[in-house]
């Protein structure tokens, strides 16, 4: 059972408490690779997590100078916040200079962490960002013969099936007007592109909008945009061969899976064949897929990939619940979509893309938000994530300067997360420094995700959705309640969470005899049960199976609880 903790260093770390807008490194701080010690490891592997991914590893557009390390200064009219987003990347062989102590020994010090890490029997996942690079892409690390990307480029077309890029001949590139851009550090004069190149989000002109990705370039898989989107896979491009060869590099430095940023941008055909090449030499590396098209879900898994991200389904649904009134009763329209694909989705209600759960752009309240975390978490076997700070409820509160008071904790620029500094406590990572509130909600984490790991109906357990058997004209209430069992042969499991915020909910539950034969429950007159709510133990209930299907589990719940019931016989 895998539960992903992703952990963004820049910001995980970072001990300054006083933070400006838009402030520099020197002024607002930034966490290193050593901030990762091992009593943060400890502390993130006790929650209950098995995989760590770490976000905003690979060098990146940045406006603080590291120049006299060798490392080119970007243009600051080609870089988002005075940090950079972490998904521009200016070599895929290197490793952020921000988070090094010693930024020459910078490399040296990932390999570190990641050795941490493996000794605490954790797994190191990072960010495979294929689609797109910095308009200033320049490795200075990369192996002895490796080509740059654009190096060998014929620039007068826009397509060729050799080049990496795809290119506006005659064109010049006109970046859109900033507001508030910083323009105080690096070069003041204007950045020019002749030709223009195609931005990342396949904008195909010389001028992108600012919702545009106008910092990156289009990285070309040979498909031909021009016309019918004809392909020249065979031979493989050579953006296919010099991709391999940075995911090798990464393997062989013992990360043990990609998370691949928007990989449904890229050509599925890419993915088979690196991901099977790449498996040769690492059988057990894990591909996790940034994908939005359920239309593809199916590809992307014969292609290899081993997760993808369950965002336009269930993620969605259930902030349509929290935040709209959707019907809880429509959780099961998710699954069933699926198409039997539930294990093979990443699930969560964080991640850096989406809006903080505490915020008040969102619930406002965490705990409001836990019965979407826990449908999330334990309807199915695949993955479930969470980001950093959502377990203590940071709420990321403010503008930290390019990204806005928008409720996330921005990729963009220096900034730090209150409540992970409170959790930390000055490194001793005892939470001394939460309040009340914070404690419990760490504490909920820290059991949810921990039955989950080690629990069997959680690991190998099937799924069954109870709400056909409990419409709402029954003792029921649909809208606000969802139920589903997970079991094994040995442990039979009842979860049940009350959506509504403000009100209680009380109800007969019914198990249907179909739930009860699968999960091995008998069905004979006059045997005792009893349910044991595993969130609360002094809450139980003595029943009776063959009674089920009629009279039901009388459960009781106040606003946003959940209970996890655990049945088995008196003996």
């Amino acid at each position: 059972m895998i539960n992903i903790y992703q952990l963004f260093p820049r910001v995980f770390g970072n001990k300054t408490t006083t933070p400006e807008a838009n402030g520099s490194i020197q002024t607002n701080g930034c966490g290193k690779f050593s901030d990762i010690d091992n009593q943060a490891i400890t502390a993130i592997r006790d929650l209950g997590i098995t995989h760590v991914w770490l976000t905003g590893i690979i060098r990146h557009a940045t406006l603080t100078s590291y120049e006299k390390y060798g490392i080119p200064d970007c243009h600051p009219g080609v870089v988002k916040g005075r940090a950079g987003s972490p998904y521009a990347i200016t070599d895929y062989y290197d490793v952020d200079p921000d988070l090094a102590t010693n930024v020459d020994e910078r490399l040296q010090e990932f390999k570190a962490l990641v050795k941490r890490l493996h000794q605490q029997k954790l797994k190191v996942i990072i960010d495979f960002v294929g689609n797109h690079v910095s308009r200033q892409y320049q490795s200075i690390a990369k192996p002895t013969g490796t080509p740059d990307f654009g190096e060998f480029d014929n620039k007068e077309v826009v397509f060729a099936p050799t080049n990496n890029f795809y290119y506006l001949p005659g064109q010049a590139l006109v970046l859109p007007v900033i507001e508030n851009k910083i323009t105080d550090i690096n070069s003041h004069a204007e950045y020019h592109e002749m030709p223009a190149r195609v931005t990342g989000n396949d904008c195909f002109r010389a001028d992108p909008a600012s919702t545009d990705w106008y910092e990156t370039v289009k990285l070309n898989y040979g498909i031909d945009f021009t016309g019918e989107k004809q392909t020249f896979f065979d031979p493989p491009p050579p953006t296919w061969n010099m991709m391999l060869d940075i995911l090798k590099y990464w393997a062989q430095m013992g990360v043990d899976g990609f998370r691949a940023d928007m990989a449904e941008m890229v050509p599925v055909e890419f993915w088979k064949y690196a991901i099977s090449q790449l498996r040769q030499q690492h059988p057990e590396i894990i591909m996790i897929a940034e994908i939005y098209r359920p239309d593809l879900y199916k590809p992307f898994i014969d292609a290899g990939f081993d997760f993808l991200y369950d965002k336009v389904g269930l993620y969605n649904r259930l902030n349509d619940i929290l935040r709209y009134g959707q019907a809880a009763e429509s959780i099961s329209i998710c699954w069933k979509m699926l198409d039997v694909r539930d294990n093979r989705m990443l699930r969560f209600m964080e991640n850096h893309d989406e809006v903080r759960l505490a915020s008040q752009h969102f619930m406002g309240n965490p705990f409001k938000a836990l019965p979407a975390v826990v449908v999330s978490a334990l309807m199915h076997r695949g993955p479930f994530m969470v980001y950093n700070g959502q377990e203590c409820g940071e709420k990321a509160t403010g503008a930290a300067g390019y990204s806005g008071d928008d409720g996330r904790t921005s990729i963009f620029d220096y900034t730090h997360m209150p409540s992970v500094q409170a959790w930390i406590n000055d490194g001793s990572f005892d939470g001394g420094k939460l309040n009340k509130d914070q404690l419990e909600l760490l504490s909920f984490y820290r059991k949810l995700l921990t039955m989950r790991r080690d629990m069997p109906a959680f690991q190998t357990g099937a799924f069954y959705d109870l709400m056909w058997a409990n419409p709402w004209y029954t003792d029921f209430d649909p809208r606000f309640v969802y139920a589903f069992m997970r079991f094994t042969l040995n442990q039979r499991l009842v979860i049940v969470t009350n959506f509504h915020t403000t009100e209680s909910r009380s109800m007969r539950l019914n198990i249907p005899i179909d739930a009860l034969l699968k999960a091995d429950i008998p069905i004979e007159k006059g045997e005792q049960w009893l349910a044991v709510n595993l969130l609360k133990p002094s809450e139980k209930i003595v029943f009776k199976p063959s009674e089920l299907p009629e009279e039901g589990l009388k459960i009781s719940l106040t606003p946003s609880e959940t209970a996890i019931y655990e049945l088995h016989p008196i003996y």
